[in-house]
């Protein structure tokens, strides 16, 4: 089981694997924070905003989670995308209801 919470059915073949390796990063946590991040915003990124997904699922679990809990993440991880991900955790709406 993947976690997942949207089909993958409507998105083009990129956004699929995008929205696979978000679920599949290595730890559960980072799986639950790329993922449901994924479920979310995923359709609707731009083709910029996905380049920079796809570079921040390249980042090791450590220096994201550093990241999202207050280090400054490199110059050039600092985009809109990276912003809205932490965004995206930091208000909650990352979690779901119990």
């Amino acid at each position: 089981m993947t976690g997942t919470t949207i089909s993958s059915a409507g998105l083009d073949e990129r956004r699929r694997r995008i929205l696979y390796r978000a679920w599949h990063r290595g730890t559960r946590e980072m799986d639950l924070l790329m993922g449901r991040f994924a479920d979310a915003h995923l359709a609707a990124l731009t083709d910029a905003d996905v380049i920079d997904f796809e570079r921040l699922i390249e980042v090791e679990d450590p220096d994201l989670f550093a990241w999202l809990g207050g280090l400054e993440p490199p110059a050039d991880f600092d985009t809109p995308v990276f912003r809205r991900f932490r965004q995206f955790h930091l208000s909650g709406e990352g979690v779901p209801d119990m």
